[in-house]
């Protein structure tokens, strides 16, 4: 299991290098302990990977393992070595996507392993897919494909690092483009032309007082907005005719993205009716929903139950839960790992985690099937 950690490191599954070489490494993990396990690619180097335990049926009580292959990109600076270059170190493994989310990726596949050995009454999907860091191109890919292939799902457990504390509910993405569009003229004369910087400076004015409409939830809270990236001119003698801001909102369980974005779009109209000469467009850069799975399911239940776990917990952050949520079953994320190391310089994942993480799974597994 440590050394297939270290061989997904290795293989770097950036954006930049997709997920082919992972995705290689793990097909080949599950064949070498007589798992099947298939190998979708496409687009040159994208790939997901699922295997499956138990009976070949798709009208079989099915649990779902969750992870993604894909890691956010690293360098050198920072890192005391190289980032894709593993490193065991007490009792930790050092490299970049250790913890998000290899390390809870390799526990689920070596739980795969033990239970390919044990009489289930159902079985077990393991679904390792491209791109969570940035369209989830790769979840969305397998649930269109496992959709009628599965007929009788329980769950979906997702091996995001969680410290293995059960999470089940966290925010949605809701990431938009707002452009204001101005009209060009040379630097010495700006009163020939309409400065698209001024006009977003407008509307950051108005939309730092701006509240998005909510019912606070009673696990994770309020909804937030945060402009965090802004474009706009060619040159400095030139008047920009267009500026572009992009912003982060994160999203509560019933929120609905088209009303947030119409009262986004009234905002700019009630600045254009003070200014004529203010324009903008909005467009959406990328949007995953809200999840949230009931406290009283049954899945929650057993899950708790197996694992030893009293309490469930909600997140900040977004999963690719949602996508799994269109196969009709409850979701719930549980890994091992520090989630504050994410992204980070020296990202790392204590080994004993992963094993702790292992055998939680077999555990829950075993009860639920």
């Amino acid at each position: 299991m440590i050394e297939l950690l270290k061989d997904l490191i290795q293989s770097a599954p950036t954006l930049n290098n997709g997920e082919l070489r992972a995705a290689e490494v793990l097909a080949d993990f599950f064949r070498q302990h007589g798992i099947p396990a298939e190998l979708d690619t496409w687009n040159g180097n994208r790939a997901n990977v699922t295997a499956s335990v138990g009976p070949d049926n798709s009208d079989a009580a099915t649990l779902l393992f969750g992870a993604h292959l894909d890691v956010v990109p690293a360098t050198k600076d920072h890192w005391k070595a190289d980032p894709f270059c593993p490193v065991e170190e007490d009792g930790k493994i050092i490299g970049r996507g250790s913890v998000d989310m290899l390390g809870g990726l390799c526990a689920a596949a070596a739980a795969m392993v033990d239970l390919s050995r044990q009489q289930l009454n159902g079985r077990i999907i393991f679904a390792a897919t491209a791109g969570e860091e940035t369209d989830s191109c790769g979840v969305q890919r397998f649930v269109e494909q496992y959709r009628s292939r599965i007929k009788n799902p329980i769950g979906t457990i997702i091996t995001e690092p969680t410290g293995m504390k059960i999470l089940r509910a966290h925010r949605g993405i809701l990431w938009l483009k707002v452009e204001t569009k101005g009209k060009t003229a040379h630097g010495s004369m700006p009163h020939l032309g309409v400065n698209a910087v001024l006009k977003m400076n407008a509307f950051l004015n108005r939309l730092e007082h701006w509240e998005i409409p909510h019912t606070p939830h009673p696990l994770l809270g309020g909804c937030s907005i945060s402009p965090n990236r802004i474009t706009g001119g060619s040159a400095t003698n030139i008047i920009p005719d267009s500026c572009c801001l992009e912003i982060d909102i994160r999203t509560l369980p019933k929120q609905n993205h088209r009303e947030i974005i119409e009262n986004l779009k009234a905002l700019c109209e009630s600045i254009q009716n003070e200014d004529p000469d203010f324009k903008t467009q909005i467009s959406i850069i990328r949007a995953v929903d809200a999840m949230e799975t009931p406290a009283d399911s049954p899945f929650v239940k057993a899950v708790c139950k197996a694992a030893g776990i009293h309490e469930t917990q909600a997140a900040g952050f977004t999963t690719d839960g949602p996508h799994f949520q269109k196969l009709k079953a409850p979701v719930l994320i549980l890994g091992p790992g520090d989630g504050t190391r994410c992204h980070k310089p020296d990202e790392s994942i204590e080994i004993s985690a992963v094993e702790q993480a292992r055998q939680t799974y077999q555990t829950i597994a075993a009860n639920v099937l």
